[in-house]
């Protein structure tokens, strides 16, 4: 009887914690535009600056269309220079050794949208992890895995919007969110590794969305 008992406490209590991390997701993605409205978000295109260790800080352009189209521009002495992008066919990125972009057969795209929309038909498994602390700012912490990857976000208890995603290699922190459109965004992004070769910070002061992007803009050139 006590072993019975026992396996209906875990069996419920696992699905009380399935349930909360469905229910932390959703509240996020109500509270920052809701699902319908970031499925009718087909582009952006983010402005502002990157700095780059203490003293480098570029003009930064980062272009995004559905399903997966990316280019990340920046300013250097006055002209802009691609240094990533993937145009539906083939990836490319900055080689820093020779300092020429260059096409990378496995380049691995991105989706446009998070993990954590449509999740579950994704075939992402969510458990939640209980609070913590991100500065002064108590967090739900939700884990989503498949296969082998696993990521875990960090949810505001009071207002749901997502403040830091730990990916396999990199850590990212998102804050001071605006409203563009029907949809909540954050206009800074702070990216860390355990390398410390790639940290940003990109300070955002524009961002479009939904323009049509002339045909040639993910190209690689």
């Amino acid at each position: 009887m006590k072993k019975l008992l026992l396996v209906f406490i875990l069996v419920f209590s696992q699905s009380i914690f399935a349930q909360t991390a469905k229910e932390i997701i959703d509240k996020n993605i109500e509270l920052s535009g809701g699902l319908t409205n970031w499925k009718l978000l087909n582009s952006v295109l983010l402005q502002g600056k990157v700095i780059l260790g203490i003293k480098d800080e570029y003009p930064i352009k980062i272009y995004q269309q559905r399903p997966n189209l990316t280019k990340t521009v920046i300013t250097i002495g006055g002209k802009e220079t691609a240094i990533e992008g993937y145009d539906g066919t083939k990836g490319y990125a900055m080689n820093y050794a020779t300092n020429k972009v260059q096409e990378y057969p496995d380049y691995a795209p991105e989706s446009f949208d998070n993990d954590f929309i449509d999740w579950e038909s994704k075939g992402f498994e969510a458990k939640y992890l209980g609070k913590e602390k991100i500065g002064n700012i108590y967090c739900h912490k939700v884990e989503l895995t498949k296969n082998v990857n696993k990521n875990i976000y960090y949810f505001d208890t009071k207002d749901y919007m997502l403040l830091k995603e730990v990916k396999k290699d990199e850590t990212l922190l998102y804050s001071d969110y605006k409203k563009v459109g029907n949809l909540f965004m954050p206009f800074r992004i702070e990216s860390s590794s355990a390398k410390k070769d790639g940290d940003y910070v990109m300070l955002i002061n524009r961002v479009d969305i939904n323009k049509v992007f002339p045909a040639n803009t993910f190209k690689f050139k």
